[in-house]
């Protein structure tokens, strides 16, 4: 269990950009009313922001960022690495972090990588850029993340159609030599893999013209092997099987009690599985914030989402304790304790 602890970081403030564009779970006409009914009450999603054609991660990203940095006051020469999380990137080559550096107008003394994470990506690229800062010889950090999810779904699919939505973050990170660790436990299960996967265009299965053959799997589904599939039987089980107990280990390693927590930030992949974990770890509704209502499931960016539009004036005024828990595609999934004190927050983009 990759149960570890990072201290010297603090996150100086969080952003999000989203698309203009909502689409409504009661106006898909691919499925029933009584259908439809079900996606609003049992998975929560009402509506959705959809990205135009050839908006990628990487400009809601950007927007996110250059609001932040303007709101911080940063002189950008002095940010020197900047990390871009996605499944959703502008090209296979080159990474899309070189491209974003470039745009908003970083030093090239600044690091730029991507990590190819889903669901579990905002945990995830927490851990590796506090990796990074910690030793402090990189005072200021930028973690980027998002997805266009919307992208690689089908209207005519619709155990994924009406689930996901758009979305592009930045989080502002220092080094601070007082700043309270921040606690992680991460893990994974690639034999999981089949459960939330794209089958072509990789190396593995090269695009060819049969990639984009749509065929009906089952019925009310039909898509192409250029589109996600989503096992979800698999991925509720494994989601109630292996989160609330890596919670919970993190929580014994690090002597807390989830009565010392001030908000449980889940990954927003579906109100039942959320409100059955919340059930489990015995958590006050009050304690557990939601965006999935609004804007779907938002993958890797979905817990700094959540932030944003729930958290808002909280994470502005204050000390504030988090855990977050994110999992899914992978498969992979994490949780982090950390500490907040007044947050730069801009209200949410939206482009």
């Amino acid at each position: 269990m990759a149960t570890f602890f990072l201290g010297g970081i603090k996150i100086t403030g969080i952003s999000a950009a989203v698309p203009e564009k909502k689409e409504f779970t009661s106006d898909y006409q691919w499925i029933s009313v009584k259908e439809r009914e079900s996606i609003i009450k049992n998975i929560g999603v009402e509506s959705r922001r959809v990205a135009e054609k050839g908006v990628t991660t990487s400009d809601l990203c950007v927007i996110a960022a250059e609001k932040l940095l303007n709101d911080l006051n940063w002189n950008r020469n002095e940010v020197e690495v900047l990390i871009f999380v996605s499944q959703s990137r502008d090209y296979l080559v080159p990474t899309t972090a070189c491209i974003v550096q470039d745009r908003l107008g970083l030093p090239h003394s600044c690091m730029a990588l991507d990590i190819a994470l889903g669901c579990s990506g905002y945990v995830y690229g927490l851990s590796v850029i506090a990796s990074l800062m910690q030793s402090g010889a990189i005072k200021k950090g930028l973690l980027l993340v998002g997805d266009i999810s919307t992208l690689t779904t089908n209207y005519r699919d619709k155990s994924t159609y009406p689930l996901f939505g758009d979305v592009g973050t930045a989080t502002a990170l220092e080094y601070n030599r007082e700043a309270t660790a921040m606690r992680f436990n991460l893990q994974t299960d690639g034999s999981g893999y089949k459960s939330l996967i794209i089958q072509d265009g990789g190396a593995r299965n090269v695009m060819s013209r049969k990639s984009f053959n749509v065929k009906k799997i089952s019925p009310g589904i039909y898509r192409s092997r250029l589109h996600l599939e989503l096992d979800g039987i698999e991925v509720f089980n494994f989601t109630l099987r292996e989160v609330a107990p890596n919670i919970k280990a993190l929580l014994k390693e690090t002597g807390k009690s989830l009565g010392e927590i001030d908000y449980v930030v889940f990954h927003q992949a579906n109100r039942l599985i959320n409100e059955t974990l919340r059930k489990m770890l015995r958590l006050d509704p009050a304690k557990v914030p939601y965006s999935i209502k609004e804007f779907g499931n938002t993958s890797g960016a979905s817990v700094p989402l959540t932030m944003v539009v729930s958290l808002n004036e909280t994470l502005q005024n204050g000390n504030t304790r988090l855990l977050l828990s994110a999992f899914g595609v992978g498969l992979s999934w994490g949780s982090a304790i950390l500490e907040t004190n007044n947050l730069c927050m801009p209200a949410l983009i939206e482009v």
